[in-house]
This record gives structure tokens, sequence and C-alpha cells, in this order.
């Protein structure tokens, strides 16, 4: 049980396929992390309300998945990441499932994540993106290929 409370507090998760809870609000979602760790923050609410406004959705904190787009989908896993307020997040293809323009702004999110100071890795099949990373690490069979800074 200790070794969840850590990670969940020490490591924020963004996924290709957003993992949002269906039947739960936007809000409801990114408040989950919180309920497994003792968070420092009284406010938990006002917390994850927070994060969603400040990822431009502070107006569709009460919408379900169903009724937001992809980017904003994954605007609401990136603000879920953060919750516990984490050093690191891990991108796992976080612009798989989106449009060209919509994954552009979602890697500007996670360079600004970066550019505040937390560790950001991305794992990603698309060179494209991994050409926009300031550090690549390249796996072929489970074995580190290269790396670059």
């Amino acid at each position: 049980m200790k070794t969840k409370i850590v990670l969940s507090s020490r490591i924020g998760f963004v996924f290709q396929s957003f993992n949002l809870l269906p039947r739960q609000s936007a809000l409801d979602n990114v408040l989950l992390p919180a309920s497994y760790c003792e968070s420092n923050c009284k406010d938990r609410p006002g917390r994850a309300k927070e994060l969603l406004d400040q990822l431009g959705l502070g107006e569709r904190a009460h919408h379900k998945p169903t009724e937001l787009s992809g980017g904003e989908k994954q605007r609401v896993a990136i603000a879920r990441a953060l919750m516990n307020d984490p050093g690191i997040i891990l991108a796992d293809e976080p612009t798989g499932n989106l449009d060209t323009r919509t994954g552009l702004e979602v890697l500007e999110i996670l360079k600004g994540l970066r550019d505040q100071g937390k560790t950001v890795i991305i794992v990603t099949h698309d060179m494209g993106i991994a050409e926009k990373c300031q550090h690549q690490i390249s796996v072929l069979d489970g074995r580190i290929a290269g790396a670059t800074k």
C-alpha cells in the first residue's frame, strides 16, 4: 500500500486513450488521483477546478467525457496527472488520438510543464514528436539503441 501512495504522489500519467471514467465529470476525473494518496491540499475540488481553468477547461468542468473533444479529453487527462503535484509526468503516446494541430497544442502544454521544473517523459513511435523533445532515447527490441541531447 505504501508504494501506491508514493507513486501516486510522485508520478502523473497521461495516456493515448485518455482513460477517463465515462460516467464522471471532467472535475471528478481530475479529482480521482487525490483519493489514492494523502494530499497536503485541503481544498481538493478547488485545486482540480484550478487545474481545469489553467488548461482552458473551466467552463467544461461538469461535462462528461462523451461531451468533450479529443483535445479537451487529453487536457482533462493532463490536469488529472497534475492533481497530486508530481515531479514526473509520464505521457504514453499523448498525441496518438489527436489531430495534428491539437497534438501540437498538447506538446506545448507538456513543454510548459517541463519549463516549470517537471520531468516529462514522452513515449512515442512518432519520430516527428520525438524530434520536438529535448532528449531522445531510442529503444529497439527492448534495448537502448541510442540517445541524443
